[in-house]
């Protein structure tokens, strides 16, 4: 039993075990639910707090991840940009180089051009008087060679080379000797021999001169090379150093009409002319010979002291050799010169096609740039591709509350 007092009235009462346990089953409920109740709303209050502030954290969050990605934006634009210009920049500058090396060879091309033309016209002059002279020439011959006989024909052909000498020998070659070659103890005879003189009286060059023609009347038909062996034995017989045909022979033969043509492949020493070059090439020879000079001189004194001269006579023998060689090569170089400027005019013009192909080359170039986009210079980038993915897609569900 169980003695409890009444709050109340203060009266002091017994109950049992079984009532006295109902009792505090009574007050214990009440109290429980009562402090329940006021828990559960600290745990509302507490939970509905901290569900606030969870949603400003995750919108804090996601101004700043916005805030950071739009800065990642505004620096990758920002180098595009100066990507884009600095390719306009370098487009640019190539584009001047290309036009300023295009006008360059432009100008090149020009003064190659008009040099070409001024070649082109003085040797077209020079070659038209040239011509004009040989046509004029070739109608003098053949109108003599109408009016003589054929036994007059190579007299006035000698007669003709005669005058042309004496009209300069005064003043062209005052030491020299030119004549008809006289001598027959031999059993051969040329026409002419000259032979020049130092101021000393030592020769230095001495040419066995044949002149040869023929009527257009005339049946058989002689030709240059049927001479040569005979001028070469009447040289050598008379002792001349060079050898020279002067012929009106083949008068349809481009070879010799194209001037001094040189045999010497065949007999040395020796050559074919037309008679407007038998002066000139008697100046040839004798300007060449002069350099020789000195050497004769002093081979004269040697022989005079009964002294070896072999070394002497073969410094001359390569002097000549030398002119003979360089008289050869300088009848092609001018051909040769002129072929060389027709090549670089081509090699200018090849140039100038390819600065002009350049340009297909930067409007791809250009196309390439315009083609650029953020998304391409990122393709390879796996974190950047993700983020502008996450730009596209719609923000992400705030969570339920519970």
């Amino acid at each position: 039993m169980t003695q409890i007092t009444c709050p109340k009235c203060k009266e002091a009462f017994t109950v049992d075990e079984a009532g006295y346990a109902a009792i505090l089953k009574q007050v214990h409920d009440k109290e429980f639910e009562k402090e329940l109740a006021e828990r559960l709303k600290l745990v509302d209050a507490a939970k509905q707090q901290e569900i606030q502030l969870a949603e400003a954290k995750v919108k804090e969050d996601q101004a700043a991840a916005l805030q950071k990605q739009a800065i990642q934006i505004t620096e990758m634009q920002a180098t595009i940009n100066a990507l884009q210009n600095q390719k306009a920049a370098e487009i640019a500058q190539a584009v001047a180089d290309l036009e300023k090396k295009q006008l360059q060879l432009e100008a090149k091309i020009t003064q190659a051009n008009l040099e070409k033309d001024n070649v082109e016209k003085t040797l077209t002059s020079k070659y038209e008087t040239v011509i004009q002279y040989k046509d004029q020439e070739i109608e003098r011959y053949k109108d003599m060679k109408l009016k003589l006989s054929t036994k007059m024909v190579g007299e006035s052909l000698e007669q003709h080379c005669s005058n042309e000498f004496n009209m300069i020998r005064h003043a062209a070659f005052p030491k020299a000797t030119f004549g008809k070659d006289t001598e027959k103890s031999t059993g051969s005879q040329g026409d002419f021999i000259f032979r020049d003189l130092t101021d000393q009286d030592v020769e230095y060059v001495s040419i066995m001169f044949e002149m040869k023609n023929e009527s257009d009347a005339t049946k058989t038909k002689k030709k240059n090379v049927d001479f040569l062996a005979e001028l070469d034995k009447d040289r050598n017989e008379k002792e001349c150093e060079y050898a020279i045909l002067v012929s009106l022979l083949e008068p349809e033969s481009e070879l010799y009409n194209s001037g001094i043509v040189d045999v010497s492949h065949l007999y040395p020493k020796m050559y074919v002319v037309r008679p407007q070059f038998f002066i000139p090439m008697i100046t040839l020879l004798r300007n060449a010979a002069l350099k020789t000079i000195e050497a004769k001189n002093e081979l004269a004194i040697v022989k005079a002291q009964n002294v070896d001269i072999t070394n002497f006579e073969k410094d001359v023998a390569d002097v000549k050799k030398e002119f003979d060689r360089n008289f050869r090569i300088a009848s092609t170089k001018f051909a040769d010169s002129i072929k060389d400027i027709d090549d670089a005019i081509k090699k200018l013009q090849a140039a100038k096609d390819a600065l002009l192909g350049s340009q297909n080359q930067l409007r791809l170039a250009n196309e390439k740039l315009d083609d650029l986009s953020v998304k391409k210079l990122t393709r390879k980038n796996p974190t950047m591709k993700a983020r502008f993915d996450a730009l596209d897609k719609p923000e992400a569900e705030e969570p339920e509350q519970e």
